[in-house]
Parts: C-alpha cells; sequence; structure tokens
C-alpha cells in the first residue's frame, strides 16, 4: 500500500515511516528536504498519485499564533485538493487533547482548523488526539524553570511515551477511516508536579521544584483538566517510569 507519511523526518513521523516500510508499505516522506511542500504546494500532486493514506504529522515551525494558523490553513487548503484529485482513501491527522476545548490559545486554535478542515472535506478521515510526549518533560523543564528552581503547577497530566504515539498512529492508519476523533494518553495520570519531580530525582538533578496552584503550562493560564481526555480514551503501555528507565 502506497502511504504518504507528511512529517515524516520528525519525532513521531521517522519511526512511523521506518514501520510501515519494514511491514512491507510503499512510504513517501512527505517533507521539504525530500522534495514535497504542504505549504506551497510543491511536489504534492506527484506525491499522491496512487496514493491510498496519508499520514498528517506535520507541524508549524513555530508555535507563534499567526505562523501557526498561516501554516495548518495553506498546508490544509493543499492538502485536500490534491487528496481530492489522488482519490485518496484515508487521512489521519495527528492532533492535541484539548484542542477544542480553548479559543484563546493561538496554536491550539490553529490545531483545530487543521481538524475542521479535514473533517469538512469529504474525505475519509481519522483524527487522533494526542496528550503530552514523556520526552516533552525536558521542555517543560527549560521553559518554566530557572538556574536553580522549577516552578510547575499541579494541573492534571497524563504523558505518553512517543512509541506509543508511534504505535497507535500506525495501527489506526492501517484501519478503515474513523470518520471521528479518537483521544490517547499515557497510562498513568497525576499532578504535573508529581512527574517533574520524578524526573528531576532521575537524572539527580538538583533544582528545587516549586508547586503552584496557578493552573499554568508553559506561558498559557488553563483549566485544571485541559491537557488531559475527559472522556473515553486508548491508552499507551509504557509507564513514565519505564521511559525514565530507558532515558
Amino acid at each position: 500500500m502506497e502511504i504518504l507519511v507528511v512529517g515524516g523526518t520528525g519525532l513521531i513521523g521517522k519511526d512511523v515511516s521506518r514501520k510501515l516500510a519494514d511491514a512491507g508499505h510503499q512510504v513517501i516522506i512527505g517533507s521539504p528536504s525530500k522534495g514535497i511542500n504542504i505549504v506551497t504546494g510543491e511536489g504534492l500532486a506527484e506525491a499522491l498519485v496512487g496514493t491510498n493514506i496519508v499520514i498528517d504529522l506535520s507541524n508549524s515551525p513555530s508555535p507563534d499564533d499567526e505562523t501557526a494558523l498561516n501554516f495548518f490553513r495553506a498546508a490544509g487548503k493543499n492538502l485536500v485538493m490534491y487528496e481530492k484529485e489522488a482519490s485518496v482513501k484515508h487521512h489521519l491527522v495527528l492532533s492535541i487533547v484539548g484542542t477544542d476545548r480553548v479559543a484563546y490559545i493561538g496554536y491550539l486554535q490553529a490545531k483545530k482548523e487543521q481538524e475542521d478542515n479535514i473533517k469538512n472535506s469529504g474525505i475519509p478521515y481519522t483524527i487522533i488526539r494526542s496528550t503530552q510526549f514523556h520526552e516533552h518533560i525536558t521542555t517543560l523543564i527549560a521553559v518554566q524553570g530557572k538556574e536553580t528552581e522549577v516552578n510547575i503547577s499541579t494541573v492534571d497530566y497524563q504523558p505518553i511515551a512517543a512509541i506509543d504515539v508511534v504505535e497507535l498512529v500506525v495501527k489506526l492508519a492501517l484501519e478503515e477511516p474513523k470518520n471521528g476523533t479518537i483521544e490517547i494518553a499515557g497510562p498513568e495520570r497525576a499532578p504535573m508536579t508529581d512527574f517533574v519531580q520524578r524526573y528531576l530525582n532521575h537524572k539527580g538533578d538538583s533544582k528545587v521544584l516549586i508547586s503552584n496552584n496557578d493552573n499554568k503550562y508553559m506561558f498559557f493560564d488553563i483549566s485544571k483538566d485541559l491537557l488531559v481526555p475527559l472522556g473515553e480514551f486508548r491508552a499507551g503501555l509504557i509507564t513514565f517510569d519505564d521511559w525514565l528507565r530507558a532515558n
């Protein structure tokens, strides 16, 4: 089966592409470095000839509101236009848990537009909304930390290992389109402070964790449950402690 993996050189994309190729599928890596640019449309029509499935793992070059909105709008328009011409049978997009619950975070607005674009396209689709990855913990500490301390909220947190995301993306892409949204998350839910403290302990990092109830994530004020599924979800298998031991 021919499959276009948009964002096929990224954290999730490179392993999705490898697993599909190992399973015998013909994989086309969709990235500017491979001559396929979803924003300009360059190489997209040619890449989609004979393609059955499109896995959209693309990401804006910046989380800045305007940059993200412009990226996903342009990319979405091109993907839908060329996929219709190629009669693509399944479009899967990787999105974020909580995308539909906030209107004031520009990046999530952009992701919502990405979702709505494919929902309204008439192309059979599956949307996967994921929680943050285990691997994101280092960014969290870097952004919210200082030299000797890190300020972390007690908001609910349920991270998932990137390898679990890869497994679920591959599995769902090869199934029939759901024409709906599936949420995925890690196997363990706890306050964000719990995960950060465990990471600091494991790494022998002397930063002092300063806990607060401000319901903040990175630069944003959020609801306490924004980062976790509110209903049914598919759980990854790798616990945070399992991931720590492997890293």
